[in-house]
């Protein structure tokens, strides 16, 4: 078996729309570990959701997988019919989306929503699933679970409603959670809480989380690694600190400097990125963040660059990289005669 609970390897996605061939994901590679948290990082339309939607087997139509291969926990996706994706939905992988709001369903209660995940996967009794839903809204830290279970959504604030899609997600103890922007549309107290109570849950089931955000911060204070995505590739991977301490592609600099700084000068200006995102039906021949970058050389704009790797975990595709590798090679090679 693999050592890696998710192995995607290559992944290339397109949407077949009237208006022409989206290519959405174009050669995506990524690999967790049981227990480990994976950021995936980039502006709106950079391909994270679609990525980990697929994953699941949630690619919606028209969306069409093009070629690589999806590992989850021995099983092939690529090859599995939608019989037995259901079988491993919400079991061995659960995600929570994007919008606690309309993410649940309005005409149920809390308790009907969370005993449908555990009745479905799970051979329980409709009393053992209803003692269950209490545990784990007691777990996800909501009080007096007997009575919230009877309550609707709407009964709930977006914080709580947030907490419920956490319980639903988890009620099946999952190997992997999947979290699609986990603390959008809520303030930071309770943003906090619930990224605070996510790594808790980590700890205590021993899971794998894949996290997706647009904000630095959460992945800084919750994640090991980091894949930075833009235009459907990921440009940059590295641990962590790699990517806040050393980043290496103009665009994840580009991210780190638009961010507010505790340290920074009084008074000191965010720098924003230029221009605008990649039209994804025509996308350009070579890099796709050539045009918005303040280093853009010829060679950028007709040939995507291949990978520099600076060591095991830590890569990044940018021409720019490579001319500094060559120009280190040749000041060695000099180096080397010179002494001769």
């Amino acid at each position: 078996m693999s050592e890696y609970l998710v192995n995607i390897q290559d992944e290339r996605l397109s949407f077949f729309t009237p208006a022409g061939e989206v290519k959405a994901l174009n050669g995506v590679t990524i690999r967790v570990k049981e227990g480990e948290v994976l950021g995936i990082v980039g502006e709106s339309g950079s391909g994270k959701s679609v990525t980990a939607y697929s994953l699941m087997g949630l690619t919606a139509y028209p969306g069409k997988l093009m070629g690589g291969s999806l590992d989850f926990n021995g099983h092939h996706i690529n090859d599995m019919t939608e019989k037995q994706m259901r079988k491993i939905r919400g079991n061995e992988v659960s995600i929570i989306f994007q919008d606690p709001m309309t993410s649940l369903n309005p005409v149920y209660t809390i308790g009907n929503q969370i005993c449908e995940a555990i009745l479905l996967h799970t051979d329980k009794s409709k009393k053992e699933a209803w003692e269950r839903a209490k545990e784990l809204l007691t777990l996800v830290g909501i009080n007096e679970p007997e009575k919230r279970l009877k309550q609707y959504p709407h009964e709930f604030s977006g914080g709580m409603r947030q907490r419920v899609m956490i319980a639903i997600a988890l009620a099946c103890e999952p190997k992997l959670l999947i979290a699609d922007e986990p603390t959008t549309a809520l303030d930071v107290t309770i943003q906090a809480q619930i990224l605070e109570l996510m790594m808790e849950l980590k700890d205590k089931l021993g899971m794998a989380i894949i996290m997706i955000t647009h904000d630095l911060g959460i992945v800084a204070s919750t994640c090991q690694r980091i894949a930075v995505m833009y235009a459907g590739h990921i440009v940059e991977y590295g641990t962590t600190d790699d990517i806040f301490y050393n980043p290496k592609h103009e665009y994840t600099k580009g991210l780190i400097r638009s961010i507010p700084r505790m340290d920074a000068k009084e008074h000191e200006r965010l720098v924003p990125i230029e221009g605008t995102p990649v039209d994804m039906l025509n996308p350009p021949k070579g890099c796709p963040f050539a045009s918005r970058c303040d280093q853009c050389m010829k060679i950028c704009l007709k040939e995507m660059p291949p990978v520099t790797q600076f060591d095991d975990i830590h890569y990044t595709q940018c021409w720019l990289n490579q001319k500094a590798e060559f120009d280190r090679q040749q000041k060695e090679d000099r180096g080397g005669a010179a002494n001769e």
